[in-house]
């Protein structure tokens, strides 16, 4: 067996890796990708005024859909609790809606955007309490 410097050992391992699109990157840098940025968040929670109806619920979830149709939304979530137990989680509200915004500018037209005034006034009787999170990059 051929006798290989240190040096040489590594440089091939570089090559081969590259030859074989392998590419090792730092852990770091690989959880940086999954790091959302640029994005404005508008996190809102809704507790129902009726929170054992499977109707209300049903319906605020239909008005939730209907405004996912605001054109500077560019992605939506809409979610219920999970089932998650422990002293620091807050699990009280019915529903959850999560949007994703390219700015603070495009949020801004959707609060005035005809769409979202309907929703407010179409299902606003079925909450009692609405609780916004909104969050920039920090």
């Amino acid at each position: 067996m051929k006798k290989e410097s240190r040096r040489k050992f590594i440089g091939n391992l570089g090559k081969a890796s590259l030859a074989g699109g392998v590419m090792v990157k730092p852990a770091a840098a690989a959880k940086a990708g999954r790091e959302l940025k640029k994005r404005f968040i508008h996190h809102v929670y809704f507790w129902l005024k009726n929170p054992n109806s499977a109707a209300d619920k049903a319906k605020l979830i239909e008005g939730l859909r209907k405004l996912s149709a605001v054109k500077t939304i560019q992605q939506f979530s809409i979610g219920q609790p999970a089932d998650t137990r422990r002293e620091v989680i807050e699990s009280s509200y019915a529903l959850s809606w999560f949007t994703f915004f390219k700015n603070g500018k495009d949020q801004a037209s959707y609060q005035v955007d005809p769409i979202h005034l309907k929703f407010v006034e179409d299902y606003s009787h079925l909450w009692s309490k609405v609780i916004v999170y909104d969050t920039v990059d920090a």
